[in-house]
């Protein structure tokens, strides 16, 4: 059989059933990404004479005798198609997995298609970029400037690896191929509670191929945590990597190893294994009662009430509550429902290992190898010189790939076999065995005079943590800090993170705020309301200024600093976007038309230790390299740091090589979550680009004699004292004596600032149907001094796109077994480019205080004040409030027809 992929004949024959993506890979062409492998998001889109097809539904006999293109095939680096150049001048991408998809479906679009791209892009989805900067590389708006030397921050430059990107030649974790790699599959829990009474491998191990079985006899019983922190101990050591009791639907029970992945998934089927089902709990509140079913023993000493399925509980008090509410003239409760929420980063998690020099080499998808590597160390009793973790390119994370849960598996393989082992997740494994965000039910109790002074402010928290722990403390302790975005002598807070029979729940975006910032803000509206007031007329008499203290479950001392009246600023500037921009459209009678906001305070990062080193050095060809432990999955982090040092050097991004996420290769690095990537490695590449331009400035006056206050940086010169001296000249000299030019720095997580965000929409809702359109949606932010205006921009869009998401799409159906029942993309529905409306984004002026360059990490919290105002805005439409997301058309249409004070005509 002869197949023709870019130009090139092929003489080979699939296998039996084999789709083309995965028959195209395997000739080496992995620009055809994996998403979904069921037709549903477009990251395998490729050509088959000329015509886009998703390859991952497309049987691969199908392109016998026909052309296939690829992205490799559409235009090289040096030779770049019209579109490719477009996305990458757009920018049109972030993490960059789904880009070679994007742009192979938009090449082929007629003029007619460009003015219907809700339709034409509907079989693309983009979980990075909230679709808007594709909609510019479509129409071929550019936005990448070129920065002057020492002129970087400030400057939209363009991402270090967008032309690999744009051309698909960007490495990601599974684009690679290793002679004699075997595949790891995993056989999955049908139970949420058993204890496995026996395992029987015998058919598996006669499947043809199967080379190995691992039960949890096989694997080192060493309980530990996923979670990824630099201090372990904030999360419980309440898991092993196989064990003999499963606590959710879909834990894994048994690693099957073999030849090929379908050899795998058949031994997976052949296992027997005879489960002692035991009663599960699925409600936190439940789980907490008397007589419930008990998930873990009484030997953890980081479970704080086993007996009640309490991993942590934290309460707090500051004044008199009960003295705050006996003066107040109204009081508001109301209880808030968030559900779960699943990442859906395009790229699953995944990751290879193999032995090489007699040291273990894991390549993976995560958000810190270093902590990877830490955690793999202790699991496998290997010294650190022993172990390699690195990253390639990661398609997405949000907080998803703060975990180790694909890197255990292959090391167990590769530790026993020798052999190289691949793990990559399916999709329905995300959904099904990965970690969501926490289901948080909170309930709130606001006390106001008549003038709307809080006078008492009570949270009472209960949070879904699931079968593990993972970042249930954490994410429990971030939610208290929800309140402190308001000034009132009296809080309470009461918190409880609860074991139950659920997929264990993880980070997410937000990190423990998103849900709180729902209930609280959603609150605040209804208390607004209660008292006649403009809802963000009773935030700017209520919110924390400079000077306040940012009391929330205590008035003790912390690091955080806070220096700007950032959230006053955002609230003026949704008010009078929202004033000035009346609603132009008419729907019609049966539709009705609200207005919503919402705010929220973000730490800049976690109140954990947080670390990262950079090494700034000037290389033997006289160009700066910049070596940093900080992933890049789309958060734009390599971009800034590139800028950081450009500018702190005198020269131009491109004059400065990035090394990055590879523990030979570069210093710890916590990892790359919590706004950490800029605030905190940011500052580690600022002190040593610094150190490093200090370095070559004194030399170069010593050089040449001058004093070193008469030199300056001069891109790849140094200017003394008027006289331009060649960076190799410098080198040369310095080398003649044994000196080079190479500085690290550290920086730590402390002291920490704060981000302020608020969110306006204007909504129009159907009446009968009850459909949402969003008629106009604003985002005001405090980010500092902007290093790339394009990327916060971008950072800003994708975080609004998730949070109307979380409000208005994403359900995770469970049944009344504890299994999720739509674990696709497809049944999921995360937002296609149709959901999401262009976001007008406003940026306050400031300068933070603590940050590099001034700036502050402001992706992590954009989301969070995005679902609260689309509720609020549901009110204000319909006077029906609505305090459990999300906001489905079904949910909806009942709530209002059963709404008396809605006009039927």
């Amino acid at each position: 059989m002869t197949y023709t992929v870019n130009g090139r004949a092929f003489d080979e024959e699939p296998n039996p059933g084999q789709c083309l993506r995965t028959f195209v890979r395997s000739l080496g062409h992995h620009g055809v990404k994996k998403g979904c492998d069921a037709g549903d998001c477009g990251a395998c889109t490729v050509w088959l004479d000329g015509d886009p097809v998703h390859s991952c539904i497309t049987p691969a006999f199908r392109a016998e005798g026909r052309e296939v293109t690829t992205i490799e095939g559409l235009g090289s680096p040096d030779d770049l198609h019209p579109l490719q150049r477009q996305f990458r001048d757009a920018p049109g991408f972030q993490c960059g997995f789904c880009t070679a998809g994007m742009i192979m479906t938009s090449a082929t679009f007629t003029d007619a298609q460009k003015e219907d791209l809700p339709r034409a892009l509907k079989g693309n989805l983009c979980r990075c970029t909230g679709y808007r900067a594709i909609e510019d590389a479509v129409n071929g708006v550019a936005a990448v400037e070129v920065a002057e030397p020492g002129r970087a921050v400030g400057t939209s430059v363009g991402a270090p690896a967008a032309t690999d990107v744009v051309t698909g030649r960007a490495e990601f974790t599974m684009d690679t191929e290793i002679e004699g790699m075997l595949h790891l599959e995993v056989l999955h829990s049908p139970h949420a509670h058993a204890r496995i009474v026996s395992i029987d491998t015998t058919a598996a191990l006669a499947v043809p191929g199967v080379h190995r079985v691992y039960t949890w006899e096989d694997v080192p019983r060493k309980r530990f945590t996923t979670a990824i922190h630099t201090d372990h101990l904030v999360d419980p050591d309440d898991t092993y990597i196989l064990d003999d009791t499963v606590r959710f639907a879909g834990q894994r029970v048994v690693a099957v190893l073999a030849d090929t992945v379908g050899a795998a998934e058949e031994g997976c089927r052949r296992v027997v294994v005879e489960y002692d089902v035991l009663p599960a709990v699925f409600d936190p509140e439940e789980a907490m009662a008397d007589g419930a079913p008990q998930l873990h023993g009484s030997d953890d000493p980081f479970v704080r009430d086993p007996v009640h399925n309490i991993l942590l509980e934290l309460h707090g008090e500051v004044g008199d509550i009960e003295a705050g509410f006996a003066e107040a003239d109204v009081i508001h409760e109301g209880t808030y429902f968030t559900p779960r929420v699943q990442h859906a980063h395009l790229e699953t998690h995944g990751s290879i290992a193999w032995m090489e020099d007699g040291r273990l080499h894991v390549r993976t998808s995560s958000q810190s190898p270093s902590i990877a590597k830490v955690k793999l160390a202790h699991l496998f009793d290997l010294r650190p010189d022993q172990l390699r973790v690195f990253c390639m390119r990661v398609g997405g994370g949000f907080g998803g790939k703060q975990e180790v849960i694909s890197e255990d598996l292959v090391a167990l393989a590769t530790l026993d076999t020798g052999r190289p082992v691949c793990f990559e997740f399916t999709r329905e494994e995300e959904f099904t065995t990965a970690s969501p965000r926490h289901p948080m039910k909170l309930t709130i109790t606001l006390g106001a005079r008549a003038d709307g002074t809080l006078t008492a402010f009570r949270v009472r928290n209960v949070s879904n943590t699931g079968a593990y722990g993972n970042h249930g403390g954490e994410t429990l302790f971030a939610a208290g800090a929800a309140i402190s975005a308001y000034r009132c002598l009296n809080k309470k807070f009461d918190g409880y993170s609860v074991y139950t029979n659920s997929v264990p729940s993880g980070a997410l975006r937000g990190y423990g705020m998103t849900q709180p910032a729902f209930a609280v803000e959603s609150a605040m509206h209804e208390l607004a309301v209660a008292l006649d007031i403009d809802p963000l007329e009773l935030r700017r008499r209520n919110i924390v200024r400079p000077g306040d203290s940012l009391v929330a479950i205590d008035d003790g001392p912390d690091d955080v600093v806070f220096a700007e009246d950032g959230l006053g600023q955002c609230i003026d500037l949704v008010d009078a976007a929202l004033r000035r921009t009346a609603n132009g459209q008419v729907l019609g009678d049966d539709w009705l038309v609200g207005e919503g906001t919402a705010s929220s305070l973000h730490e800049t990062a976690p109140p954990t230790e947080h670390i990262s080193e950079a090494w700034a050095t000037l290389g033997d060809d006289g160009v700066y390299e910049l070596a940093v432990g900080t992933v890049e999955f789309g958060e734009g982090t390599s971009t800034a740091h590139v800028q950081i040092a450009a500018t702190h050097l005198g020269t131009t991004p491109s004059r400065v090589r990035l090394v990055q996420s590879d523990t030979d290769s570069t210093g710890f690095d916590t990892g790359a979550f919590a706004s950490a990537g800029l605030f905190v490695a940011g500052n580690a590449v600022s002190r040593a680009s610094e150190a490093l331009r200090d370095r070559i400035l004194a030399f170069a006056a010593a050089h040449t004699g001058v004093d070193v206050a008469s030199c300056s940086m001069d891109d790849d010169g140094v200017l003394c004292d008027g006289t331009r001296v060649p960076l190799t000249e410098l080198l040369d000299a310095a080398r003649r004596r044994g000196i080079r030019f190479t500085e690290a720095r550290k920086a730590y997580g402390s002291p920490r600032s704060v981000v302020s965000n608020t969110h306006g929409f204007r909504i129009a809702v159907h009446r009968v149907t009850g459909e949402i359109r969003i008629l106009y949606s604003v985002h005001a932010t405090d980010a500092g001094v902007i290093i790339n205006p394009v990327q916060v921009r971008g950072q800003i869009e994708g975080g609004v796109a998730q949070g109307i998401g979380f409000a208005l799409t994403e359900n995770f159906h469970v049944d009344d077994n504890g299994v999720m029942i739509n674990p696709s993309l497809r049944n999921y529905r995360i937002p296609t480019y149709a959901d999401i409306p262009r976001t007008e984004v406003l940026l306050v002026d400031s300068m933070d205080s603590v940050g590099p360059m001034r700036a502050k990490g402001m992706a992590e919290c954009c989301i969070n004040p995005v679902a609260p105002a689309l509720a609020n805005a549901l009110e204000n439409a319909t006077g029906v409030r609505f305090r459990e997301l999300p906001l489905t058309p079904e949910r909806i249409y009942h709530r209002i027809g059963e709404n008396r004070s809605v006009p039927t005509t």
